[in-house]
């Protein structure tokens, strides 16, 4: 499983984005930076915390889908007709909540400040 990657930003302004575990070097000053002072449960325990977010939304959108195709298929195919609702319902009120709210907890994430080697 790969990780999000890191942005490092160099003493000197330069900016970067390190996949997690690896070492960059700054092309201007030549500082090294290495992602693996970041603890490795912590970052991964974030990675597993993000993937759970998504895979929650999207077991959502399965089960509603399945649903209202087995209502449909079953019951009556009229119910069918209902769909249009409950995805506008999806799309205007669940979706922008649901990415305030992982926004809210990556902007509530810690931050490191990782020293030059």
């Amino acid at each position: 499983m790969q990780g999000a990657p890191i942005t490092v930003t160099c003493e000197c302004g330069e900016v970067h984005r390190t996949p997690y575990g690896d070492t960059w070097q700054c092309d201007s000053c030549g500082r090294r930076w290495n992602t693996n002072q970041i603890p490795a449960d912590v970052y991964w325990g974030i990675m597993h915390e993000m993937r759970r977010y998504r895979l929650v939304v999207i077991g959502i959108a399965l089960a509603l889908g399945l649903g209202f195709g087995l209502l449909a298929f079953f019951v009556a195919e009229r119910l069918i007709l209902l769909l249009p609702i409950v995805l506008a319902f999806w799309l205007i009120w669940f979706m922008p909540w649901w990415r305030r709210k992982i926004r809210r907890r990556a902007r509530s994430l810690p931050s490191w400040q990782l020293t030059p080697e």
